[in-house]
């Protein structure tokens, strides 16, 4: 089990993943079924992605997870500026606050690793 208390991306992905799941579920009911799920996969997959980098295979496997994770977060804030620009949508700043400070630590991982070649 990863110990996520010692590990920001985790710990912060974790709580985004948790807070993005109440956010749908606020989402499916106001039947805005199609971006509570677009948003439900991306928004965790970011989580799902740092975690499976944390138990790589090859320097390669984990540099692929967090460019994976990476291209999930521009998704999902895809999915937060639609809601956040649309007159018949919910939308949380705490939301777009996490989103963003995950962004500097996935960059920065991404930058990092990819300079040590």
């Amino acid at each position: 089990m990863i110990n996520f208390e010692n590990n920001p991306i985790i710990q912060k992905t974790v709580n985004f993943s948790l807070d993005i799941i109440e956010f749908c579920e606020l989402l499916e009911e106001k039947k805005k079924f199609v971006i509570a799920k677009q948003l439900l996969r991306s928004g965790t997959s970011i989580d799902a992605n740092s975690f499976e980098a944390q138990n790589p295979h090859s320097k390669n496997d984990f540099i692929n997870k967090i460019k994976i994770a990476a291209k999930e977060l521009e998704e999902t804030k895809y999915w937060l500026y639609l809601c956040k620009h649309s007159k018949s949508y919910p939308f949380e700043e705490k939301l777009e606050q996490q989103i963003t400070e995950i962004g500097k630590i996935i960059y920065k991982i991404l930058s990092t690793s990819l300079n040590k070649n």
